[in-house]
């Protein structure tokens, strides 16, 4: 199982790497929702999310050999933006498969961090068998988007530093898709104080976590519709799951409106850009889905900022 001490040894690997973003209150919002609130802002972190933490540490835990061959992963496109930046950095070959209706944004953007992109599939559902198939035929090294203990240890440095940032927090808010952020984070919480909340945050449409927890098993959708690509994993992982399951106070399930209503008040009130993956943890405080009390200080983080020009002017309209 993930400890502190994976944590902070990702963190001494990478970060000299990355941006130590900021943790901003953001008073208007806060009032809004009843609490003293934090924004961590990953969405300013680089190529635009928390991701590269992960996949920085999980390619440099590999070995020579394994970097030799290349690595593939797939992704919506966050990750395979970070695995993209990262692998071409250090000089590895770099393949992520992408569902065919990944954000066009996010599919250029990962083409211009270096990496070979396949389309392949409507979902995660037949990109993920198709990057085993290609790890197997081309004797690439496949690497898991958020079941992976080094991918979740490298995300929960966000963790240790909106600690370091903020101090005395009641409760942290994370946005789930496959489970690798809220496993990072809280474990990095929980194992630093454990009366820290954590509370995860789904859509309905991708709810596979909340799913998970109610059956007693890691569970896979066989179908994902959101706002929020960033968030629609078609399951959540065995890793992720145990985690979530130990340290998770609660998994609360939103519906894509709320989404788009955290993405719009970041924008207006904050001056922040986030993508509707970034924004769930905010538009669920904004509408009373979190239980918070009167005052605590709470932070929720901006996973992510990869939003496309198409997808923000619908939200903006409020469509």
């Amino acid at each position: 199982m993930l400890d502190l001490a994976d944590i902070r040894d990702a963190r001494a690997r990478v970060s000299n790497r990355i941006h130590i973003t900021p943790t901003l209150s953001s008073r208007r919002l806060g009032e809004r929702a009843g609490v003293r609130l934090f924004l961590k802002c990953e969405n300013l972190q680089k190529t635009g999310s928390f991701k590269v933490r992960g996949a920085l540490n999980k390619l440099a835990s590999l070995s020579d050999a394994e970097r030799a061959r290349g690595v593939v992963t797939v992704s919506a496109g966050n990750h395979a933006q970070a695995m993209a930046w990262a692998a071409h950095s250090a000089g590895v070959r770099a393949v992520v498969v992408m569902p065919q209706t990944a954000s066009p944004a996010k599919v250029e953007a990962s083409r211009g961090y270096g990496a070979e992109v396949v389309l392949h599939g409507a979902s995660g559902n037949e990109s993920f068998p198709h990057a085993l198939e290609l790890a197997r035929d081309r004797g690439l090294t496949f690497v898991h988007p958020f079941d992976d203990e080094r991918i979740c240890a490298g995300a929960g440095t966000t963790g240790l530093e909106l600690l370091e940032q903020v101090g005395d927090v009641d409760v942290v808010v994370v946005p789930i898709g496959g489970g690798g952020l809220i496993s990072g984070i809280a474990v990095a919480i929980k194992e630093s104080n454990p009366k820290i909340r954590v509370y995860g945050v789904e859509p309905t449409g991708a709810a596979s976590t909340r799913l998970s927890l109610d059956s007693g098993r890691a569970m896979r959708l066989s179908t994902m519709k959101t706002i929020a690509d960033g968030l629609a994993a078609p399951m959540t992982g065995e890793l992720n799951y145990e985690i979530v399951k130990r340290y998770v106070d609660d998994v609360i399930v939103i519906d894509d409106d709320v989404i788009a209503e955290g993405v719009r008040q970041l924008l207006s009130s904050a001056k922040l850009l986030a993508e509707p993956a970034g924004a769930a943890g905010v538009g669920a405080l904004l509408a009373g889905a979190i239980p918070v009390g009167e005052g605590e200080r709470v932070a929720a983080i901006v996973s992510g900022g990869n939003v496309d020009a198409a997808k923000l002017a619908t939200i903006l309209a409020g469509s």
